[in-house]
């Protein structure tokens, strides 16, 4: 039986097939099947021109280090035998040299490369830092601890990768999210395109800016804002301080470099589980407090929050115009107290509210019934509701001109996630005035107006939802500053003739109340003559 040793620590000769195998350890996993039968028909003509680095495992055993294609190849053409160069070689050497060779290589995938990082960086001996990694390969330390991120990738991810759905700018930023959240954020790397028809939509990739921005707004949660100690370990024990967390985007600058200065959580369920022991925390050293909800509606039966249209939140900043300062928010009353938000945006926040119905200055009572039965006082209250009619349809149509004035920029994705968090801080009412002008109504048997207004949103067009968005942002602006500055100032932006609607809107209710009144006398004269 003929036997194969090595003499010489490195040797050049031909060795069969069967004495060769693969490495475990070779970073290199796809091998384009078109390119393989073509090197195969080369080496049929020409041989094997360039000799496989191997190192013997046995007598008979040799492992490849590298030149795994050109073996594959050999196979497909049924060559005998292969020339190699044979070396003795430790695990870390041999690893080296694959992540080397490998990174030489025109077409290496990103994912292969991250792995064998790892592999080098797992050794026991040597034991190797990212910096001693990047500086043998000649990446930067950076470039290194990023690749490295790729093999934290879920295998949903990294299949999407391997079938390039998804670049490698896109996989970068998975990478840095924690597995629970990644498949969410793959995602919101597509949108759905219907423009062609039938029954599926086309999925089209976003830029990697997209999934940025949906990342930042989503995922990303800035610490400073948070409601809690970010010191406190004790806060939720099982998750310890944001100060010594690894989740925490601070905590690795080399990872989130791109992420903006700011130190960021990047795990929303820990963070959440933190506000709600926040909350409970502070209402347990202050039964009293009052609880308040961000949102509009019902107060739930049992529940001690009360929803938005229950309070009054006074404002900390001062008014800027003399007729501000007349508004209820900016002022106080003996019934103003602090109020924690346990329900809604920004929930954890402790805030300035009048909770009391009884409240003069923050709810005060309606005209009593005399005052409303005296014929001066009534024709008064008949101008005021006239005016405010005519300044309420002025404004609704100078908010839809706008509305049309408003060009399409934003990714479809974009435009629907700021409108439907935008709708959803709209009380019923104002709600409802955006809802009106696209057609929808709410009847006895259908869902809340909140929810036909979303399902609308997810089915509009580019053009639509960016007409929503700044609808939605003048209505909510104005709960908090004064409705006519900010719907002028809104009206200059997208040059919208404010003066010229107001006009239209006059002589249309002027018009109606001639009909009115040429109305009223013919009707009485047909009563007095039955």
């Amino acid at each position: 039986m003929n036997t194969t040793t090595v003499t010489n620590a490195t040797e050049y000769r031909d060795l069969p097939l069967a004495m060769l195998t693969e490495s475990a350890t070779n970073p290199r996993r796809i091998f384009e099947e078109n390119a393989l039968k073509e090197l195969a028909e080369t080496i049929r003509s020409q041989g094997v021109l360039s000799p496989l680095l191997v190192r013997p495992t046995s007598e008979r055993s040799f492992e490849i280090v590298f030149g795994a294609r050109r073996y594959r190849a050999a196979q497909l053409a049924e060559v005998a035998t292969v020339p190699v160069r044979i070396k003795n070689l430790t695990d870390a050497e041999v690893l080296e040299a694959q992540l080397i060779e490998n990174l030489q290589r025109r077409d290496v995938h990103p994912m292969e490369e991250a792995n064998g990082f790892r592999a080098l960086l797992n050794l026991e001996e040597p034991k190797y830092s990212v910096e001693q990694i990047a500086a043998k390969t000649g990446k930067s330390p950076v470039y290194v601890a990023a690749r490295l991120r790729l093999t934290e990738l879920s295998q949903t991810v990294v299949d999407a990768f391997y079938r390039e759905e998804i670049g490698v700018g896109h996989a970068l930023l998975l990478a840095k999210l924690q597995p629970a959240q990644q498949e969410q954020a793959l995602a919101a790397c597509f949108k759905e395109d219907w423009s062609a028809g039938g029954q599926k939509a086309k999925r089209i990739l976003l830029p990697v800016r997209s999934l940025h921005f949906w990342i930042e707004t989503n995922i990303l949660l800035i610490l400073k804002l948070a409601p809690f100690d970010k010191r406190n370990a004790e806060l939720v024990p099982a998750a310890g301080s944001c100060v010594d967390c690894p989740k925490r985007t601070g905590h690795n600058k080399l990872l989130f470099l791109d992420m903006g200065k700011q130190d960021a959580c990047t795990d929303p369920v820990c963070y959440q589980a933190k506000v709600d022991a926040h909350v409970a925390k502070t209402l347990a050293a202050k039964p009293k407090l009052v609880q308040i909800s961000t949102a509009y509606g019902q107060q739930k039966e049992g529940s001690a929050t009360l929803p938005r249209n229950k309070y009054v939140e006074v404002r900390p900043d001062k008014p800027t115009s003399k007729e501000e300062a007349t508004r209820p928010e900016f002022k106080t009353c003996r019934f103003t107290t602090e109020a924690i938000v346990s329900e809604g945006i920004d929930k954890g926040e402790i805030r300035k509210v009048c909770a009391e119905p009884t409240c003069p200055v923050h709810h005060p009572k309606p005209r009593s019934q005399k005052v409303a039965d005296d014929p001066k006082a009534k024709a008064q209250e008949e101008r005021q509701r006239r005016e405010a009619a005519i300044a309420n349809t002025t404004g609704i149509r100078t908010l839809a001109a706008i509305a049309e004035a408003v060009p399409v920029r934003l990714m479809k994705r974009d435009l629907l996630f700021v409108a439907e968090r935008l709708a959803s801080l709209l009380d019923e009412n104002r709600l409802s005035i955006v809802a009106r002008r696209y057609g929808i109504k709410k009847t006895k048997d259908s869902d809340s107006l909140s929810k036909l207004f979303a399902a609308y949103l997810r089915r509009a067009e580019e053009s639509v939802l960016g007409s929503v968005l700044v609808e939605t942002t003048i209505l909510y602006m104005s709960t908090r500053h004064n409705p006519a500055q900010v719907l002028n100032e809104a009206a200059a932006v997208y040059k919208v003739d404010t003066d010229a609607i107001a006009d239209k809107v006059k002589r249309e209710f002027a018009a109606k109340e001639k009909v009115r009144k040429a109305v009223q006398p013919a009707a009485k004269f047909a009563k007095k003559a039955a």
